[in-house]
């Protein structure tokens, strides 16, 4: 529960403490005095966003405590231990607020960060304001509220889990898809010239050889003649150069001996001869070799015609038509590819859709359940607080499929995040009148009053240990706040309540009130608050509330009987 609280330089507070106790608390004062300053800082305390607005003028630095006493066996201790604190020695909670917009967060002296906060907090306290009442007009909180009473939230959370699953991969196969129509567009193209490029079974380089061939088939008569008559000038006819050059050896030879100089002379004449023999060799290798064959030129001719007709189409070079056809091929294959993962796409959201269907069916049936309890017990708590013949129901319908990337069920209905359920709060204040929305029937003393009975129905299933009201007895007025009294006594039993009000009906219900007034000292307003732990203060605030700043013997005597009435 709630134990302590310190606000220093916040809006109109200078320095506050408040020390609550178990059951239930009030807090009551003149209009203006800060009361729901008080429940603006017990909202910053359990993770709210802050604002420098929020600092007190002429300040640098807003801070909040409380401090929470702390079941052993809640989340909040099993979190605490995890980020190594003892919840034994309670919670304690620091926020400091900047005029400058930067703030900051403290759990147990340690610093934090508001997510943790959030964490730590959310089944510490709860805050019915004027937000909550209007809040409760909005359709799409009445899901939430739904689901909270079922115990179906984790159950949500795993169908929303699934939904955003499935989403991603419906855009995937939308993205693939396109990209696949678009490669398809051209794919015969594609593989036709695949197929032109792949029968030519070009070689690397072949069309700068079949050039080179192409010149030697051109000339091949000459190069042959000119290459025999070279062959038999230097080795084959009678008197060729080698026959001559062996002559000329054979006469050196006879003298060599004489001389160094002339011996070395024979040598280098005998090694040329041996050169020219290996020459001679190799022309006739080389004329043997020569295609005299007039159609090689014709097919060679056609063979370079085709690569150069494959240039022109895929080049300029022999190389850009390798590269072409090597991507060419890729797209061909990344097509497949799509294909591949398309279908693989498919098959999963095919699993996690019939998952999907299963839970959210599921969901669906518990909500249905849940919302006919709801009914009957909001109805209850409402013929409790002078709203006897209103009738009060939890309205089920589906959402429409708008297109084919919808996640349906089996009835064609739309899955959302949420489930295929849509819930609306619907209300009948009177007998006769017909069932209508909340938000287009519902008065202000109604609206609290629901929340009230909302709130009284849902504490039974929630592990929050502290309630906080404010602007509960908003529109309503004598027997009606009396019961509204009556009811939040009732919660205080299990939970720790705290009320703003400015009913004696309701505040003389309190086991504990505080009065909370204003003073203007120096042009500054001071707000200060004051536990009335004794019988008499209590009854001076008491006549104040009922007669306002006139207090009357009269309005005491009242005062008196109200908190002795409440008593009994």
């Amino acid at each position: 529960m709630l134990s302590d609280i310190s606000i220093r330089n916040f809006a109109v507070i200078d320095d506050i403490k408040i020390s609550f106790q178990d059951g239930f608390s009030v807090l009551t004062g003149e209009t203006g005095a800060g009361k729901s300053i008080i429940i603006e800082a017990v909202n910053l305390l359990l993770g709210s966003r802050a604002s420098a607005d929020l600092v007190r003028s002429g300040c640098e630095l807003a801070e909040l405590e409380a401090f929470f006493d702390i079941d052993m066996d809640s989340q909040t201790a099993r979190m605490l231990s995890d980020q190594g604190s003892d919840p034994s020695e309670g919670l304690m909670i620091r926020r400091q607020i900047y005029s400058s917009g930067k703030s900051q967060v403290f759990i147990n002296s340690k610093r934090s960060t508001l997510d943790l906060l959030k964490q730590v907090t959310q089944n510490l306290a709860g805050i019915s304001s004027q937000h909550a009442h209007q809040g409760l007009l909005k359709e799409e909180n009445h899901l939430e509220i739904l689901d909270e009473f079922a115990g179906t939230v984790q159950l949500k959370n795993e169908v929303k889990d699934l939904y955003l699953s499935i989403v991603p991969l419906k855009k995937k196969i939308h993205q693939l898809s396109k990209t696949l129509e678009e490669n398809q567009k051209d794919q015969d193209l594609l593989q036709f010239q695949i197929d032109e490029i792949g029968d030519a079974k070009l070689l690397e380089n072949e069309d700068e050889l079949l050039e080179k061939e192409l010149k030697i088939l051109s000339n091949a008569a000459q190069i042959f003649e000119t290459v025999n008559g070279t062959v038999h000038e230097v080795h084959d006819s009678e008197g060729s150069i080698l026959e001559r050059m062996s002559s000329l050896i054979y006469k050196l030879e006879k003298f060599s001996p004489a001389d160094e100089r002339l011996e070395k002379i024979v040598q280098r004449l005998s090694s040329a001869m041996f050169e020219l023999q290996d020459t001679a060799d190799d022309l006739r290798d080389f004329s043997s070799g020569i295609d005299l064959d007039p159609a090689s030129l014709e097919i060679k001719s056609q063979r370079l015609d085709l690569i150069a007709k494959l240039k022109r189409k895929y080049g300029p070079t022999l190389a850009d038509v390798f590269s072409g056809y090597e991507n060419m091929v890729k797209k061909i294959s990344d097509t497949d590819e799509i294909k591949d993962q398309i279908k693989g796409f498919e098959n999963d959201i095919k699993v996690l859709s019939e998952q999907i269907r299963e839970k959210a069916g599921i969901l669906s049936g518990l909500r249905k359940k849940a919302g006919r309890v709801l009914s009957e017990q909001a109805g209850e708590q409402l013929a409790g607080l002078e709203m006897s013949n209103a009738k009060f129901e939890v309205s089920f319908s589906v959402q429409e499929a708008k297109n084919s990337e919808d996640i349906l069920t089996a009835d064609q209905c739309k899955i959302g995040p949420d489930g295929q359920d849509r819930v609306s709060f619907l209300l009948s204040p009177n007998p006769g009148e017909v069932l209508k929305p909340l938000a287009k029937i519902a008065s202000g003393g109604e609206l609290s009053r629901i929340v009230l009975a909302l709130k009284a129905v849902l504490s039974k299933n929630q592990s929050l240990e502290t309630l906080i009201f404010d602007e509960v007895d908003a529109g309503i007025g004598g027997a009606t706040s009396e019961k509204v009294g009556l009811k939040l006594k009732e919660l205080s039993q299990k939970h720790q309540v705290i009320c703003i009000t400015h009913l004696a009906q309701i505040a003389k219900y309190g086991g504990h009130q505080f009065r909370i007034s204003k003073t203007v000292h120096d042009g500054r307003t001071f707000t200060s608050i004051v536990p009335l732990t004794d019988a008499q203060q209590r009854v001076e605030e008491i006549a104040r509330m009922i007669g306002g700043k006139q207090i009357t013997d009269a309005t005491l005597e009242h005062a008196r009987e109200l908190l002795s009435q409440a008593a009994s």
